[in-house]
């Protein structure tokens, strides 16, 4: 009888824990909708067109997947997919490019360089929002990666407004 008790509560103790498990195996995320990547991409693309800049702005997700791509007429052929490699660098990395084009000048870290996708120019800055991070921007085209972080951010800053939740 006592061994009969005691499988009794650990399958108790088995079945009051399966929830928990269940929980734990899964995770829920904010994530960007299509409308308000447009948004951000859109408000980049003016911002660099207001400066005289023709380039190409790609919003990723918060796992790198391209959600919008832009390109300017006049933009480099290379621009595109500069862009999209800026952005998916800034979400793998949980960094702006330009923070990692300064960290990776280091010895030990030049071999991030190498990497498959990776484009460690500034021009790539991540979407965060609420402690989330929602995805990333990336510009390509103006005259250096500084240009292009400022479009980017100008990007972000127009939908700001929409992020906090």
């Amino acid at each position: 009888m006592k061994v009969q008790y005691l499988l009794a509560m650990a399958a108790v103790c088995a079945l009051a824990s399966f929830p928990a498990r269940a929980q734990d195996a899964t995770v829920t995320y904010k994530s960007l909708s299509p409308e308000l990547a447009l948004d951000a991409a859109k408000a980049a693309f003016a911002d660099c067109r207001k400066r005289g800049y023709q380039v190409s702005v790609a919003v990723v997700d918060r796992f790198g997947t391209p959600q919008v791509m832009l390109r300017d007429r006049f933009a480099g052929a290379h621009t595109p997919p500069t862009a999209t490699g800026k952005a998916w660098t800034a979400v793998s990395f949980r960094s702006s490019t330009t923070e990692l084009n300064t960290a990776t000048q280091a010895p030990a870290m030049q071999g991030l360089r190498n990497l498959p996708n990776v484009v460690v120019i500034g021009g790539g800055v991540m979407i965060e929002a609420g402690g989330s991070l929602l995805g990333a921007i990336g510009v390509s085209g103006a005259p250096g990666g500084d240009a292009d972080e400022a479009c980017a951010k100008a990007g972000i800053a127009a939908i700001s407004d929409k992020l906090d939740f």
